[in-house]
């Protein structure tokens, strides 16, 4: 492998290996990585709710997180303190709490204080509904009146009853008496969690006796129970991780095979020479094979050494943005470094095979001559197994459609990839008919460049198939996952801003709206103005999978949203066994069936669909009545927003409620389309990385198949061409290249675009920015340029004699 090209190949699996492994240091945090036991740490084990869902079907497990707190009866903690080895068992109880200047506390019972080194520094511990514990640095005393709104309350005065110092000194916590803080918290009786102190002498088989249907959590996984976002994020990121890590090894499968076809296929000549002179197929492949991985394991080594730094990066920017909650730890391991080092040497040396392949099986009397001419036709399997993808691919594009909904969202997994890998397998065709269609033009404006452009490529079709290729493949992925993100998001804010029929919003920039506030905005606006939303995730099964589902609980004047109704209507929605499903993951046909569902904290209804609606991006997949829904929440004290109509002065109400706000339905579609951005930045930024490799791969090919064009050059310029006319040459055959994979790319791009927005989001809700598309092209365009007329000048050197190696 000539050195040049031994450089280029090295770069693309270098790049490969970090891509691969940064997904997979986010891989291996998902899947060792612990919420961190910060007020669990001293005990031996932790009582708690399940907190995922688990369906298992044809012996396979379907595994979805819970995004609520599913609570322990406190009554449990009688049967464990049985347990021997138990000292005590203490029943966490956790409420936000606002103080009257809108800051955001967290109230605990003031039996949690046995989990952590808080100690009693004046008066005495909270026993009476209305006194609290604060932090003795706060400058209050005891006997002071604080104001604070908890359990969806209106603000009320609070005596302090003691002052506590240690791990809360910041004054984050604020301690009520046990009972009232079960109260507050919605759910009397219940806890979040039962944590038991003990001795080693306790046995966790012997808890779980005592607690049946329930989870002993021990060492790290205590600190899942403690932080329950963690483990719900882990669930979706691995699963994220797994189909970006496929997508990934796709692309570096076509990247690094099209690669190395044209890096053997710039040694043709001196295979072929092995096999006239009696090498088996075997040894002319065992040289391509070792000369392959010569390049493979240090360039993949590095690479994967690289990726940690990447990943560790990768897992900065989503924790810093919100997409990872703080406590997901980054876990770095040898696992990714060996992963990636493995896999794209695999790669490499699978793809150097499959590219010696045909030079490999000449039959030696041929070898020399075959190497003078590249082929003209495609293998049968080649062209037979390009048209099935086709169909495939247009296939799931006729599925979207015709089914729409969670149906047409999996058809679109495979459907670029599908037509992706036609496009690749049918090269050679593509570029002929590229060629043809543009070599015309290139003719008339350029005679003498044109038409040595025109016929190098139209001889060459098979070797440009393999430039053609990648630059189908950044245009087509690029554009197509950028956009259909872009659209998803638009289509949030359009269809949010069209339902949406209150003249007022009323939001907080804490935990909620308090349940008083609502019934003080319904006596100021009067009856039938005012609906209250409490958004949740509800788990669902679609297609015979289950689904994380985003669903709201509505109550009062539901004239004020419009989710576009298709069948049934939104008036049957109430008392608890109704249900209305948006078109997403319901038909019209479903309209008085039953579904089952998995509330926020588990709970199993299976309610009656009431109503099927359109706009699902905007409200959410399913509607719930909101007593449904509150029943089963974390903070059931709180309300997301409350929508308002009429002109009443709100402007008294708002003022008694710290960190409400009253905002337009413009400004609120405003807020849900940047919440639907935030979410929408692990796929962006996973959309930006394979790009950017896709994009290095196109500049990597182009300067390959350029460099192995020595001797192809040379010979032009012995029979009479200028350095000019040879460059000017260059220049237009990589217009026509360019040209060719941009009209594929986008032809792939523009299917799948079509596809979601007519199947998923609607047309009206495609969002494609012109600049984007300008500067994607731009981008592609002059990369492109310069990966080939660089080293084209490089060999089109002006002193010295051409020579043909």
């Amino acid at each position: 492998m000539r050195r040049g090209i031994a450089a280029g190949v090295a770069a693309a699996l270098l790049c490969a290996a970090m891509l691969t492994g940064a997904f997979g240091v986010l891989l291996e945090s998902a899947l060792r990585a612990h919420g961190s036991a910060d007020r669990y740490g001293n005990a031996v084990a932790v009582v708690a709710a399940s907190q995922r869902v688990e369906t298992v079907r044809d012996d396979q497990t379907d595994v979805r997180p819970l995004v609520e707190r599913a609570r322990v009866p406190v009554s449990v903690a009688d049967r464990v303190r049985t347990v021997p080895g138990v000292t005590e068992v203490v029943a966490d109880v956790s409420l936000p709490v606002v103080t009257a200047d809108g800051t955001v506390r967290t109230g605990r019972g003031w039996d949690a204080t046995a989990l952590t080194a808080i100690e009693l520094r004046a008066g005495r511990a909270p026993r009476a509904d209305h006194e609290v514990a604060v932090d003795s640095r706060g400058g209050r005393a005891v006997g002071d009146t604080v104001r604070l709104q908890a359990g969806g309350g209106a603000p009320e005065p609070y005596r302090v009853s003691g002052l506590v110092a240690g791990r809360s000194a910041a004054g984050d916590d604020v301690w009520f008496a046990q009972r009232t803080a079960q109260a507050l918290s919605g759910r009397p009786g219940h806890a979040d969690a039962l944590v038991v102190l003990g001795t080693k002498e306790t046995s966790a088989p012997s808890l779980r006796a005592a607690a049946p249907g329930l989870v002993v959590a021990t060492g790290a996984d205590r600190g899942d129970v403690e932080n329950p976002e963690v483990a719900a994020a882990r669930l979706d990121l691995i699963g994220v991780c797994a189909s970006i890590g496929g997508v990934s090894l796709l692309v570096v499968l076509l990247i690094v095979t099209g690669l190395l076809d044209v890096s053997v296929r710039d040694r043709a000549r001196e295979l072929a020479v092995l096999r006239a002179i009696g090498a088996t197929p075997r040894q002319v492949r065992r040289v391509i094979v070792r000369e392959t991985l010569k390049v493979a394991v240090p360039a993949s080594l590095l690479g994967g050494l690289l990726s940690l730094g990447l990943g560790a990066l990768l897992h900065r920017f989503m924790a810093e943005r919100g997409v990872l909650p703080q406590g997901l730890e980054l876990v770095l391991g040898p696992l990714p470094v060996a992963g990636a080092l493995a896999l794209t040497v695999l790669i490499a040396v699978g793809s150097a095979w499959l590219a010696a392949r045909r030079v490999s099986l000449i039959q030696p009397a041929k070898a020399v001559s075959e190497t003078s001419a590249e082929p003209t036709r495609l293998p049968r399997w080649r062209m037979v197994t390009g048209l099935v993808f086709l169909f495939v691919g247009l296939g799931s594009a006729t599925t979207a459609f015709a089914f729409g909904g969670q149906v047409a969202s999996a058809a679109m997994g495979g459907l670029v990839l599908s037509l992706i890998w036609a496009a690749a397998l049918l090269g050679p065709s593509i570029a002929r008919g590229g060629i043809t269609v543009l070599s015309p033009v290139a003719r008339l404006l350029f005679p003498v460049p044109g038409r040595l452009a025109t016929d190098t490529a139209t001889a060459a079709a098979v070797r440009l198939a393999s430039v053609i290729t990648p630059i189908a493949l950044a245009l087509s992925f690029g554009a197509s996952q950028l956009f259909v993100q872009t659209t998803a998001v638009n289509a949030t804010w359009t269809q949010a801003a069209a339902g949406l029929r209150a003249d007022h919003v009323l939001v907080s920039d804490g935990p909620g709206v308090p349940r008083a506030m609502h019934r003080a905005v319904e006596k100021t606006a009067g009856p039938g103005a005012v609906t209250a939303v409490k958004r949740t995730t509800v788990v669902m099964q679609v297609a015979n999978q289950l689904q994380s589902l985003p669903a709201q609980g509505v109550t009062g004047a539901l004239s004020n949203l419009d989710p576009g109704v298709e069948a049934g209507a939104l008036k049957g929605l109430r008392g608890k066994n109704t249900v209305a499903l948006s078109s997403n993951v319901g038909s019209k046909a479903d309209v008085g069936s039953t579904v089952s569902l998995w509330l926020g904290d588990g709970t199993v209804i299976r309610p009656e669909v009431v109503a099927v609606y359109d706009r699902g991006q905007g409200f959410g997949d399913v509607l719930l009545p909101h007593e449904v829904v509150t029943a089963h929440v974390t903070d059931a004290g709180h309300d997301d927003y409350l929508l308002v109509k009429g002109e009443a002065d709100l402007r008294p109400v708002i003022d008694r409620f710290p960190g409400t706000r009253a905002a337009s339905a413009g400004q609120y579609s405003a807020a849900l389309t940047e919440k639907a951005r935030q979410e929408a930045l692990p796929g962006l930024f996973a959309v930006a990385a394979i790009s950017l490799f896709t994009l290095i791969g196109v500049v990597t090919t182009l300067a390959v198949a350029t460099a192995s064009r020595r001797r192809e050059l040379a010979l032009l310029r012995l029979i009479g061409a200028t350095r000019g006319q040879v460059l000017a040459m260059l220049r237009l055959e990589t217009c026509l290249v360019l040209g060719t994979g941009t009209a594929v790319g986008s032809l792939v791009a523009a299917v799948t675009l079509l596809t979601f927005g007519g199947a998923v989001t609607g047309l009206s809700a495609l969002s494609v920015s012109p600049s984007v598309c300008a500067a994607v092209l731009g981008t592609v365009f002059l990369s492109g340029t310069a990966a080939v007329m660089l080293p084209a000048r490089r060999l089109l050197r002006r002193r010295g004699s051409p020579r043909i190696a």
